[in-house]
């Protein structure tokens, strides 16, 4: 479902609003008090500050809104392209999005829209529009004039409580604050106080002279094992059994550390001889792997587990999505996992 708001601006950018559900979109209905997606056609007549921004404003809704919780590959592949034929009539794009899964979708779109030129925002709210106090009016209003701004950011972000992020340098790490996400290990692209302050500094490069490209290809054979003490070894022969499965996203302790044991690198130098990609990264949020810097990850490096550096695992899990659907040898993913395609990784 498409809608279009004319505001009369000269020399006007042209932003796309695309809804896909989450809280942000909710409404309490006027008779049952119960929460309903919003019509947002009428948006202007809950956020009547959108009236004043220099932009003009076409809407795309999901036939049906999905709880992010529900999010998956067809979602990604759909959403990707409402973008690519909508690109070249509109200057910009905002999506509304559940936030649960915000930092997954952020950093899949991340390596599906390859030399994007355009801000592609993704904001979200931990309270509905239609309550009294809450977040969803300062996202939309904030992403919207961060999308229409003269400074172009040619990346996907996450905006979120006065900060916009690179999506996929974020996380979520609250369900009830109003700045849910952060980014530990990569500075903010626009701080919005008083004034929009852009970091110019850490905003990707515009490319030039490269067409943009949508890669719609996706492979969901890959699985997350994060360590904890005392982990049974024989999950991970179990997981390494599973049919089809070309990674593991492991999160290992601080900077890529696990188990020496035996029995577990074993397990490991099994999937990775039958070609098994392994990507190392950290449970924490801020800082990066470094393989080999202790004894406990050496034996991971020696086996032919990958560093993922500092990448998020969000990030992690959607490149390989991404790699492996380019229909990549191991080997060949093995090279890119450990280079910079998207500003993912330092």
């Amino acid at each position: 479902m498409a809608a279009n708001l004319k505001l009369k601006t000269k020399n006007s950018k042209r932003i796309l609003i695309i809804y896909t559900g989450g809280t942000i979109g909710m409404m309490h209905h006027h008779k049952t008090k119960a929460l309903v997606p919003l019509n947002f056609s009428e948006i202007t007549s809950h956020i009547p500050e959108l009236k004043h921004l220099k932009c003009k404003i076409d809407f795309h809704s999901w036939k049906k809104p999905i709880d992010s919780s529900n999010v998956d590959l067809d979602f990604w592949k759909e959403l990707a392209s409402v973008i690519e034929k909508n690109y070249s009539k509109h200057d910009g794009f905002v999506i509304l999005h559940g936030t649960d899964t915000m930092a997954y979708t952020a950093s899949a779109l991340s390596f599906m829209l390859d030399n994007l030129q355009k801000p592609v925002i993704l904001t979200g709210s931990q309270v509905p529009l239609g309550a009294i106090r809450n977040d969803a009016r300062r996202n939309i209003i904030t992403a919207m004039e961060i999308a229409s701004s003269n400074v172009v950011i040619p990346e996907v972000g996450i905006y979120f409580s006065n900060q916009l992020y690179r999506g996929n340098r974020a996380e979520k790490y609250s369900s009830s604050k109003f700045d849910a996400f952060h980014s530990l290990s990569y500075p903010a692209l626009v701080e919005a106080g008083v004034n929009i302050e852009y970091n110019k500094e850490a905003i990707a490069k515009k490319p030039k002279g490269k067409k943009f490209r949508v890669h719609k290809s996706l492979d969901s054979n890959v699985a997350l094992i994060k360590l904890f003490p005392g982990i049974p070894y024989s999950m991970f022969w179990q997981v390494i059994k599973i049919d089809g499965l070309k990674a593991i996203v492991l999160e290992a302790f601080g900077s890529g550390n696990a188990p020496t044991d035996e029995v577990f690198i074993g397990y490991l130098k099994y999937a990775t001889d039958r070609g098994i990609v392994i990507v190392d990264i950290s449970q924490c949020s801020g800082g990066s792997v470094e393989l080999g810097k202790y004894e406990t990850s050496a034996l991971l490096k020696k086996i032919g587990v990958v560093s993922g550096g500092d990448m998020t695992t969000e990030a992690a899990l959607t490149k390989l999505m991404f790699l492996f659907g380019q229909n990549y040898s191991a080997k060949k993913v093995k090279q890119l996992m450990e280079k910079n395609l998207r500003g993912e990784l330092s």
